[in-house]
């Protein structure tokens, strides 16, 4: 006999849909996509928790299956969790899970590889948008979104203000800074570097890749978090230490399920981002923001430090500013679970007492 428990499992889990728009895509640099993808997963019944609406907006190399990447936050028995909520999680364009991309194929049948369109964070905004109408959703309960994710998430909030009730912002900015920026080109110029890169076939550039990873965790981690989790217990050697065999890894593990030409993409995107370009400023487009909006940092986060988080909270209104302590950089939005669950309970909670008022 199936028991109850796993048969509620197998009603609410989620596969990966395609969503297919059947027009020309108009991307911000006046560029054209032709039958646009969107991989998407959905958690939970959509009738019953359609005024409960979360929607994730993934990092940079993550996919539409959330409950895959961020177990802890959200998952069957999680903060955000399918009884509870209608979970949607979307596949960014110029990723290599589903949604369109450079491996996907151009009006001419032919793979885009480095000829794939320039996008933006706004881009991407706009065509979740268009799965958004898809899917008949007409109010968004909460849309949140961490570094890219979150870069994407503002885009949307900007552009359509009325749409959201809460907004949340972890490890991100309202454009991407010189630093950011310099990180993503040394990534770029070693995937370039790898000589297989230009020969437009899947797995080009994939030993730059490796490299192009390397570089990217240093920015992701910090000091203290190396010096926790890659110190050598002893002095005898002069060579292969664990921090060299964790970049190693890192670098292999990523290849392996992601693609260079998409990497190159992404990070474009990332620099791209600046929600003050054809707009009157910054300080002008965040205002436009109307949710209720939640604003977290990292104390030791050094690619997005929380002076970026600082300035989203005090400039868009009634914005809330939280910082998490942690050793572990950028990626403490992926670790620190419980320090995240805590924020996300008070910030309700105050919410919940401002609405009372």
């Amino acid at each position: 006999m199936v028991s109850w428990p796993i048969i509620f499992s197998i009603l609410f889990m989620s596969e990966r849909n395609i969503f297919k728009y059947n027009n020309d895509f108009v991307l911000e640099s006046g560029e054209t996509i032709s039958n646009l993808e969107i991989a998407y997963h959905t958690f939970g019944n959509a009738n019953t928790f359609k005024s409960n609406v979360v929607w994730v907006c993934h990092a940079l190399t993550a996919n539409s299956d959330v409950f895959d990447w961020w177990s802890g936050v959200c998952g069957e028995y999680d903060y955000f969790n399918q009884k509870e909520h209608f979970i949607i999680c979307a596949n960014i364009i110029g990723s290599c899970y589903g949604s369109t991309g450079p491996l996907s194929a151009d009006d001419y049948g032919q793979k885009w590889f480095e000829d794939f369109p320039h996008i933006t964070t706004r881009d991407m905004a706009n065509a979740h948008d268009l799965l958004r109408k898809h899917l008949e959703i007409e109010k968004i309960n909460i849309l949140i979104g961490s570094s890219l994710g979150g870069q994407q998430a503002m885009e949307w909030a900007i552009l359509q203000p009325n749409l959201f009730e809460h907004l949340i912002l972890i490890a991100t900015n309202a454009f991407h800074s010189p630093y950011g920026i310099a990180f993503n080109e040394s990534q770029r110029l070693a995937i370039q570097a790898d000589p297989t890169f230009n020969l437009r076939t899947e797995n080009g550039g994939q030993n730059g890749l490796i490299a192009a990873r390397s570089i990217a965790l240093i920015s992701y981690r910090s000091y203290d978090g190396y010096l926790t989790t890659q110190t050598e217990s002893n002095n005898e050697k002069t060579d292969d230490f664990l921090a060299s065999r964790y970049q190693r890894y890192q670098g292999w593990k990523l290849s392996k399920r992601f693609n260079a030409y998409s990497y190159v993409s992404l990070s474009k995107a990332m620099d791209a981002h600046h929600v003050g370009r054809a707009r009157e400023s910054i300080e002008k487009a965040l205002s436009l923001i109307q949710a209720k909006t939640l604003v977290i940092g990292i104390s030791s986060d050094c690619l997005f430090p929380p002076r970026e988080q600082e300035f989203l909270a005090e400039h868009i209104s009634g914005a809330s500013f939280e910082l998490i302590d942690s050793i572990f950089g950028h990626d403490g939005f992926l670790v620190e679970n419980e320090q995240l669950i805590k924020i996300f309970d008070e910030f309700f909670v105050r919410v919940k007492l401002s609405n009372e008022i």
